[in-house]
């Protein structure tokens, strides 16, 4: 305890740190005070049945702390830039012109930053319009419809820029990547209550040791979620000895670290939207035909605790796992690279046998790392199953909790580099504490 408010008080005694850490709080206030104002013209009594909490409605509203069901003007958060993100992300590996802006460095940075704000603003915009019109109900609209509509979507754009300048500003002038930090934020905030719920529901006399097995179990299942994310397979990397002017530099061993878990949270997050597919598919079908067969597959698809739906939510979460990987790593160019400054893997030759032999370990640690993934997916499930109520058992894996776990470390990592600057002990005795370092540029 004496080292921790030693640790506390060190980090408040850098000038620096203590001014990012009071920018941070600042703009985290400012987000969650933004999230629980309501849009103009909506009666909140009438906003009861305005319910998120299943499927793929119900991940969104978990990801913006809540603001989704609150019909806030920032209903939508950061999702819009995350999307808008993504989606330079795969432009740049399509088309040759964001690909030729990548490699210009920092001129092609801010030139596709620029890009991805504008596209932001056009995807807040057609969700804002979606949200306003198929999610809100009629009944709740205390003015006319269409200025209704034109103000909520201006208002819910307006909202996403401001969350959108708040992140960057974060990441800028505050601790951590701020549009992480962000959702973070937004999940974090649903924690008490879903503890309380979880609390109240078990709160006979023969039901309080079955909570603190759970509380005991949640510790376990963040633990292994902090060794997946951790996780990294070295490979080692040999460089030569190189003269710079009139001196030899010595040849230098380093590592080059893949990450068993290098998609992140991106592959539960396309599973859970391709479930819906055949959920939606089999209900049309079972409408339309009357038939049994239809009617009984239809429940199951939309039962997350069905065998059936986890066993195929696990296979698509295993598949985009390789997918999003070989998006995220070009085996040629980490090749390349490494010839140009002069190193090789030792006992594997430079070039395509370099290529090969990275391409081969990516694949080793590839499948481990997606089965463990689509594990993690599943717990949230197997937690209900276990009659635990639907908010707490949502902390038990999935997004938030991948999520959770990597901003947490990448904060920290922050933080100790900070200490370790000004020559006070880091965070952990044991060693020092590692982010994500995600190969990917979306950093959710």
């Amino acid at each position: 305890m004496n080292k921790f408010i030693t640790t506390l008080k060190n980090i408040w005694s850098i000038e620096e740190l203590r001014k990012r850490i009071l920018q941070t709080l600042l703009i985290i206030v400012i987000f969650r005070v933004g999230s629980h104002v309501v849009l103009p013209g909506v009666d909140v009594t009438k906003l009861k049945d305005l319910t998120a909490d299943n499927g793929l409605l119900g991940l969104l509203n978990t990801l913006v702390g809540g603001a989704f069901k609150n019909a806030s003007i920032m209903a939508l958060g950061i999702m819009p830039y995350i999307s808008a993100s993504i989606a330079i992300q795969l432009l740049t590996l399509a088309l040759p012109y964001f690909s030729k802006l990548q490699k210009e460095g920092e001129s092609g940075r801010r030139k596709l930053n620029q890009i991805t704000r504008w596209l932001t603003i056009a995807v807040a915009a057609a969700q804002g319009f979606t949200y306003v019109q198929t999610t809100i109900p009629t009944d709740a609209i205390m003015v006319g419809q269409g200025l209704f509509y034109i103000s909520s979507v201006l208002l819910i754009v307006a909202g996403t820029v401001m969350c959108m300048w708040m992140g960057e500003r974060m990441t800028e002038k505050g601790i951590g990547n701020g549009i992480s930090m962000m959702i973070m934020i937004g999940i974090v905030s649903r924690f008490p209550g879903a503890i309380i719920g979880e609390a109240n529901s078990r709160g006979g006399s023969g039901q309080i040791l079955f909570f603190i097995i759970e509380i005991v179990a949640l510790f376990m299942v963040v633990l292994f979620a902090v060794a997946i994310t951790q996780a990294t397979r070295r490979i080692p990397v040999q460089y030569a000895k190189q003269i710079v002017g009139n001196k030899v530099v010595t040849g230098q061993r380093q590592y080059l670290p893949l990450k068993l878990n290098i998609a992140g949270v991106m592959p539960i997050i396309f599973g859970q939207a391709l479930m819906f597919i055949p959920g939606l598919a089999l209900n049309y079908l079972a409408e339309s035909t009357k038939n049994d067969t239809f009617q009984n597959w239809a429940i199951i698809m939309n039962s997350p605790t069905s065998w059936q739906y986890c066993l195929i939510y696990a296979v698509l979460i295993i598949g985009f796992t390789f997918f999003y990987t070989a998006i995220s790593i070009n085996p040629n160019q980490i090749a390349d690279d490494m010839k140009r400054g002069g190193g090789f893997i030792p006992g594997i030759k430079p070039g395509q046998p370099t290529s090969d032999y990275i391409a081969d370990v990516l694949d080793r640690i590839t499948l481990p790392g997606g089965v463990l993934l689509a594990v993690i997916a599943i717990l949230p499930a197997l937690a209900g199953l276990l009659g635990m109520t639907q908010n707490f058992a949502s902390f038990f894996g999935g997004t938030s909790l991948l999520i959770l776990v990597g901003v947490v470390l990448d904060t920290l990592q922050q933080i100790e580099s900070y200490l370790l600057m000004k020559r006070y002990e880091g965070l952990m005795q044991s060693g020092r504490i590692q982010g994500r370092q995600n190969v990917s540029t979306v950093s959710i």
